[in-house]
């Protein structure tokens, strides 16, 4: 559906191509209208974000996640065995 009015928007090409291509903000109609806003301002504050959250994508799993299948059955395996062997040397 396409109305009547008219939108400004700041595309900016993401830093982290892997995901996205581009980040769209659509600017409120009364942004440059506030305190001496100059589009300079909003086009750096629209970069700081969509670099901000390219960031946030590298987080670490925790080491749990990160540890290879087979090995918390092991571990698990391997304190159960020394849990007997403590039994059976009481």
């Amino acid at each position: 559906m396409v109305k009547g009015t008219s939108r400004r928007v700041i595309v900016v090409d993401s830093p982290d191509q892997k995901l996205f291509e581009q980040a769209i903000f659509i600017v409120r109609n009364d942004a440059f209208s506030q305190d001496g806003v100059t589009p300079q301002q909003v086009l750096g504050e629209a970069c700081r974000i969509a670099r901000g959250c390219a960031a946030s994508q590298n987080v670490q799993p925790p080491l749990w996640r990160r540890l290879p299948r087979w090995f918390l059955p092991l571990a698990g395996a391997a304190a159960a065995g020394l849990i007997a062997l403590a039994f059976f040397l009481i």
